[in-house]
């Protein structure tokens, strides 16, 4: 395979990766593509096939996106540490970041409590 070929495939993938994480906010924020769509100004079949991968996103497109998602342009792009978590795992992140250091730790105690606690259930 050629440098160029090697080149086109990764593009493809991080376009499909990019998609797989749109996809993955907008549903978990319970919006339509429709709707999403419809903040765009784009067609509903263009969104389509931005989370399919099958269309590059401009660049402003990804800036809203990203606001309308309440997730930095680079939980998106990979760039961001996050990205490897679920949605709202790094949700959670986000928001335990503006807590006071000791609301982290509560949070981290009460994390604890609840790992034990299903450990326990599993048996």
């Amino acid at each position: 395979m050629t440098e160029l070929a090697v080149h086109h495939d990764n593009d493809d993938e991080a376009r499909r990766l990019l998609g797989d994480r749109l996809r993955e906010a907008r549903k978990y924020l319970g919006l339509k593509q429709e709707e999403v769509a419809t903040y765009l100004k784009i067609p509903r079949t263009a969104l389509t096939d931005i989370e399919n991968g099958q269309r590059r996103v401009e660049a402003i497109e990804l800036a809203r996106l990203a606001k309308l998602y309440r997730q930095p342009v680079g939980y998106f792009t990979g760039e961001d540490a996050a990205a490897s978590l679920p949605i709202d795992v790094a949700h959670l992140a986000r928001r335990a970041a503006d807590l006071s250091e000791q609301d982290r730790t509560e949070l981290g105690r009460f994390a604890e409590y609840l790992r034990a606690r299903s450990r326990a259930a599993r048996g």
